[in-house]
C-alpha cells in the first residue's frame, strides 16, 4: 500500500508540475501581456520553483564527455565493461591517453544513483583511468534475476576489481566503505592478485559506535523487526521488478531531507529570489543540485536489512564478527593494501572516528601504510564541491601515486 500511495501522489504531482512549468514559461514570455504586470515575475518564479520541486525524475546521465589533461582537451567515452543483474561496471575511457593509475570508484547503494558522484569522477579523470560501480534501481530488476544482499555486494566488488585487473586502486564513498573493506580483507586473505593497492574510504560507517549521528541513532533505537514492518514495501505492477520487496528510494530521500529541512527550505527560498531577480546562473546551480539529489532509486529489502543488522546494530566488522558466506571477514588479513581514511568535520551522516576505525582494526598493516585526513566539510562536501576539488582530491592523488607501481 505504501508504494502504491506514493505512485498515486507522484502521478498527481507530475501533472501539477507540468501545468506549473507551462504557466511559468507563459508568464516569462515577453509577448504575453500579463507578464508585464507587477506580480508576473514573482508568480512565474514561484511556479518555476514548484514545478522543479514536484517534477518526476529518472536516472540522470553522467555527461562527462570531455576532460582536460596538461592543458589539452581529451575526449572521454563512457563504456560498460561488465553487466550484472543489479549493477554494471562503467569505464570512462580517455581517448588517446595511455597509462595512469586505474581507479575503481565505488558509488553508494543508498537511494541515489552513481551520478551523485559526477563531481568525484570529473575531478579524478585528469589523473586516473576511472571506473565506477553503476548500481541499478531494484524496482527495475525482475524477480527472475534473484536476490541481492550484502554478501552479493561484496562478490560484485571482487568481480569488478578482477575485471579492472591487477594493480588497481579502490575508492569508496560513504555506504560502500564496509563492503569495500570486507572485499579487501577477503582478497588479501586469498592473496588475490587483483586486490587493490590502495583503499580510500570517505565518510564511511566502519564503526558507527564512534560519534553516533542521527542516522546511527535511528538504526539502533528501534528493533530490527521495526524496519522489516515499517520501511519495506513491494514494487507495484507497473515496474519490471513488480513484486520485489524493497526499501524505496523516496523514503530514503524523505529521511535525508527532514534531517536538514531548514537548510533545504533556505536553498529553495534563495532559488526563488534568484529567479525573481533574473539571476539564472545562480538559480540553475541550485536546480542542478536538487535535480540530482531528488533522483532516487530503490534498494533490495535483503540488502538494506542485512546492512542495518551487520553495520548499524551489531557493528560486526570492527568487532571481527562479520561473516561472508560462512567465512569470517578478518581485518588482520590486510597487510599490503595502503589505507586512506577521510572524514568531514561537519559530517552529519558518518561521525568523526567512524571511518578512522578502518585504520585501527587493520592490526597487521604497517603504520606507514595508513593515512588519516579530516577535512573542513560536511558529508556531501567530502566528495563534491570546492573542498573536494582543491583540498581532498590532491591528497587522494598523492596517496595513490605513492603506491602505484
Amino acid at each position: 500500500m505504501l508504494y502504491n500511495a506514493y505512485e498515486m501522489q507522484r502521478s498527481m504531482l507530475a501533472g501539477a508540475s507540468a501545468w506549473a512549468n507551462f504557466s511559468a514559461e507563459l508568464l516569462n514570455n515577453p509577448s504575453y501581456p500579463f507578464s508585464y504586470f507587477g506580480g508576473g515575475p514573482v508568480l512565474a518564479s514561484a511556479l518555476e520553483v514548484f514545478a522543479h520541486a514536484s517534477a518526476p525524475r529518472g536516472k540522470p546521465d553522467f555527461g562527462l564527455d570531455r576532460t582536460v589533461i596538461d592543458g589539452k582537451e581529451i575526449e572521454v567515452d563512457e563504456q560498460i565493461v561488465l553487466r550484472k543483474p543489479f549493477g554494471q561496471l562503467k569505464h570512462f575511457a580517455r581517448k588517446g591517453v595511455e597509462g595512469g593509475p586505474r581507479l575503481l570508484i565505488v558509488a553508494p547503494m543508498s537511494g541515489h544513483y552513481a551520478t551523485l558522484l559526477r563531481g568525484t569522477v570529473e575531478r579524478m579523470l585528469p589523473f586516473a583511468d576511472v571506473y565506477i560501480t553503476d548500481w541499478r534501481d531494484a524496482r527495475s530488476v525482475p524477480l527472475s534475476d534473484g536476490t541481492f544482499d550484502l554478501d552479493d555486494y561484496v562478490d560484485y566488488l571482487i568481480e569488478f576489481m578482477e575485471k579492472v585487473g591487477p594493480g588497481a586502486h579502490m575508492l569508496a564513498v560513504c555506504q560502500p566503505s564496509v563492503p569495500c573493506y570486507a572485499a579487501a580483507c577477503l582478497m588479501s586473505a586469498d592473496k588475490n592478485p587483483c586486490r587493490p593497492r590502495t583503499l580510500t574510504l570517505m565518510g564511511g560507517p566502519i564503526d558507527t559506535r564512534e560519534a553516533p549521528t542521527a542516522v546511527n541513532t535511528l538504526a539502533t533505537e528501534r528493533p530490527f523487526s521495526w524496519f522489516e514492518q515499517n520501511v519495506i514495501a513491494t514494487v507495484p505492477i507497473n515496474y519490471p521488478g513488480a513484486g520485489r520487496r524493497v526499501y524505496p528510494g523516496f523514503l530514503q530521500l524523505a529521511g535525508f531531507m527532514t534531517m536538514n529541512l531548514g537548510n533545504h527550505m533556505t536553498s529553495h527560498w534563495e532559488m526563488f529570489k534568484h529567479l525573481v531577480q533574473g539571476e539564472d546562473v545562480e538559480a540553475d546551480a541550485t536546480k542542478d543540485f536538487y535535480g540530482e539529489y531528488r533522483s532516487v532509486c530503490d534498494m533490495t529489502a535483503e540488502f538494506y536489512l542485512q546492512t542495518i543488522d551487520v553495520v548499524f546494530q551489531h557493528h560486526k566488522l570492527p568487532k571481527g564478527e562479520m561473516m561472508h558466506r560462512g567465512r569470517r571477514v578478518d581485518p588482520g588479513a590486510i597487510t599490503d593494501i595502503a589505507l586512506l581514511a577521510i572524514e568531514g568535520e561537519r559530517d552529519d551522516i558518518s561521525g568523526l572516528g567512524q571511518t578512522k576505525a578502518a585504520l585501527t582494526i587493520a592490526t597487521n598493516l604497517p603504520e606507514a601504510e595508513k593515512k588519516y585526513l579530516v577535512a573542513d566539510a560536511g558529508h556531501y562536501g567530502i566528495f563534491n564541491g570546492s573542498k573536494w576539488r582543491t583540498q581532498i582530491a590532491p591528497v587522494v592523488e598523492q596517496w595513490i601515486a605513492a603506491h602505484d607501481a
